[in-house]
C-alpha cells in the first residue's frame, strides 16, 4: 500500500518514512503542501499523513482544498497542538484522524491500518494475477489458496510487480519506490530479495517473474494459469 507523507521536518520525515517502509508500505515524501498536492494529483494513495504546520499553505488549508476537489483518501493529521479545539478543527476540516506529537510509532501504524480498513480504497483490493493473490491491507499472499510467507521487502517487490503485471518494472523504479535510494547503492540488494521471492513463488516452470535484460523485471500476467 502506498502512503503520502507531508512534513517539512526533513529529518523526522526521513525517519518516519524508513519505519513505514520497514512495515511494508511504499512511501512518497513531500515537504510542503504544494509538493504534496503534485504527488496527490498524479498518484493514488491509501493514506495521507499530513503535518498540520507547514510552510506556505498549512495542513488545515490543504486538507480542506483536497476535500473540496472530491478526494476521499483518508488523512491522518500529525501535530504538536493537542488542545481539544485544535483536534476538532482538524477533524472538521476533513481529516479522518488526528495524532499529537510526540507519538508512539506502533500507535501510528495501528491508526494507519485502521484507516485502510475503513477506506473504500483499501478494498478493491485483493490483487490477483493467475493463481497469485495479494491483500495490501492484511499483507497476506496466497498462491493457489495456499499462504506464502514473505518478508516485508519481498512483499513490497511482489506488490509493485503485481500492480504492473505484464509490464516491465525498471530496477531504478524499484530502488526509488521500495528503498528510496539510488540504484547503485542497492542494486545487489534487489537481486538478493528478488531471488528469494522467486524461490517462494516460482516452484515450477515457466517462471512468474521474468528478467528483461537491461530493463528490469516483469511479472507474467498469465503464468501458471
Amino acid at each position: 500500500m502506498r502512503i503520502l507523507l507531508i512534513d517539512d521536518d526533513r529529518k523526522a520525515a526521513r525517519v518516519l518514512a524508513r519505519g513505514l517502509q520497514e512495515e511494508g508500505f511504499v512511501v512518497d515524501v513531500a515537504h510542503s503542501a504544494e509538493e504534496g498536492d503534485e504527488e496527490a494529483f498524479v498518484n493514488d494513495y491509501g493514506v495521507i499523513l499530513l503535518d498540520r504546520m507547514l510552510p506556505g499553505m498549512d495542513g488545515l488549508s490543504w486538507c480542506k482544498a483536497l476535500r473540496a476537489r472530491g478526494c476521499a483518501t483518508p488523512v491522518l493529521m500529525l501535530t504538536a497542538r493537542d488542545a481539544l479545539s485544535d483536534r476538532v478543527e482538524g477533524l472538521n476540516t476533513g481529516a479522518d484522524d488526528y495524532l499529537t506529537k510526540p507519538f508512539a510509532f506502533d500507535e501510528l501504524i495501528a491508526r494507519v491500518r485502521a484507516l485502510l480498513r475503513r477506506s473504500d480504497l483499501a478494498r478493491p483490493t485483493v490483487m490477483s494475477v493467475g493463481t497469485l493473490a495479494l491483500d495490501p491491507v492484511s499483507h497476506v499472499v496466497t498462491q493457489g489458496g495456499v499462504k506464502i510467507d514473505l518478508t516485508q521487502k519481498e512483499f513490497a517487490l511482489l506488490h509493485i510487480l503485481m500492480r504492473h503485471a505484464g509490464e516491465v518494472v525498471s530496477r531504478a523504479r524499484i530502488a526509488e519506490q521500495i528503498w528510496k535510494d539510488d540504484l547503485l547503492a542497492i542494486d545487489n540488494l534487489i537481486d538478493v530479495h528478488m531471488g528469494n521471492l522467486r524461490r517462494k513463488i516460482d516452484p515450477a516452470s515457466p517462471p512468474w517473474i521474468q528478467t528483461v535484460r537491461g530493463r528490469g523485471f516483469r511479472l507474467s500476467a498469465d503464468a501458471a494459469e
